[in-house]
């Protein structure tokens, strides 16, 4: 298979975001990529760009999704601009990776996953959590039964942002109607580690708060009111019957700031990490059963990592996750390793689900294909 021409959007040296800190680094350890163009929201960051990475840059993201030598458009901006430049691409005849959420609301996501339907066009969801080798270790840990039945999990995360300061290029994140929110960005990344490694929520009960109301912008020194909740728990059970119990706080902890337990009739899996947003850090892994008496760290088999493993930090699940669509292709098998905008779809309707359930104070079912 030849490299893989990919240019993104959103990757602006003059204001680093995720792009730079996790999708350049990513790209550049793979040899199945090549990165052919990038796109910025202004001359002054385009050119930039341009000097900076060596390759064509645009304030137009339309000139870079008609690049011939582009064949996976990589969209890492705001949510708001998701439905408009997936659309753009998809309509070109391009693969698209595009980072999670997939749309703003249930709408814009079901309306992207009926384009990408009526083509033959591959995907990928920046749904990268599930690719730390700790997760898939844990998956067939549980599938080969070490905690035997499984009979409950919880997880108590922090999600750094939707504190009580902030700045003004994350004020969107305090407005409930863009829906870049504690529920939607890290609870949902871990919701997706947590099904991927014991199966689907069904019956979900949630309540959630805004316990921060004002926010302080730190570089204007002005204030600005929050919509947005910062502190949310979840109640729900999964496909198996076990029970299971999610919780996040927008900020840090003193404590730990992310610990997933899976407990089982015969044996137990920890997953730690000192920061709450799942798909940023691979989690450390320790499990213990039968008559250990205390779990201790498991020691992770190097098949379980799908890049080179030469890569650390932040960019480290997202070259698993590059690594695992790269695979997918050779294989001629769509979204088997690596999640599509299909799977996006279905994590959606868990999202509004849970989402229903905290705004109502009603339980959701949510039920199969979803």
């Amino acid at each position: 298979m030849s490299k893989i021409g990919v240019g993104i959007i959103g990757a602006s040296p003059l204001r680093p975001g995720w792009a730079v800190a996790a999708h350049l680094p990513a790209l550049a350890s793979l040899p199945d990529y090549e990165l052919r163009a990038v796109a910025t929201s202004s001359e002054a960051s385009a050119k930039a760009a341009g000097d900076a990475y060596g390759v064509p840059a645009y304030s137009d993201p339309s000139l870079l999704i008609a690049r011939p030598d582009v064949d996976l458009v990589v969209v890492t901006v705001r949510i708001a601009h998701h439905h408009a430049l997936i659309s753009q691409a998809v309509a070109a005849g391009k693969m698209v990776m595009s980072e999670w959420p997939l749309g703003v609301d249930i709408a814009q996501s079901t309306d992207i996953a009926a384009r990408v339907t009526k083509t033959d066009l591959w995907t990928l969801i920046g749904l990268q959590a599930r690719m730390a080798p700790s997760i898939r270790y844990a998956r067939d840990l549980v599938e080969q039964g070490y905690v035997g039945k499984v009979l409950g999990t919880a997880i108590v995360g922090s999600g750094i942002a939707w504190t009580t300061v902030s700045d003004s290029a994350h004020t969107y994140m305090f407005d409930a109607q863009s829906n870049a929110s504690l529920l939607s960005v890290p609870v949902m990344h871990a919701i997706d580690a947590m099904q991927f490694v014991v199966g689907d929520l069904t019956d979900v009960r949630a309540t959630s708060a805004v316990r921060n109301p004002v926010i302080r912008l730190a570089d204007t020194e002005q204030d600005i009111q929050s919509t947005t909740p910062d502190h949310l728990a979840i109640a729900a059970t999964l496909e198996s019957g076990a029970v299971a119990s999610i919780f996040y706080r927008g900020g840090t902890s003193r404590g730990e700031n992310f610990r997933w337990e899976i407990n089982g009739s015969d044996g137990d899996l920890v997953l730690t990490s000192p920061v709450g947003n799942l798909q940023v850090l691979a989690p450390n892994l320790f499990g213990g059963h039968g008559e250990d008496a205390a779990v201790a760290p498991l020691n992770i088999p190097s098949e379980y990592d799908l890049s080179t493993g030469s890569l650390e930090g932040p960019g480290a699940n997202v070259a698993r996750l590059y690594a695992a669509f790269a695979r997918d292709l050779r294989d001629g098998t769509p979204g088997a390793t690596a999640p599509d905008f299909a799977h996006a779809l279905r994590l959606h309707r868990t999202l509004d689900g849970i989402a229903h359930a905290a705004a109502g104070g009603v339980a959701q079912t949510l039920g199969q294909g979803r």
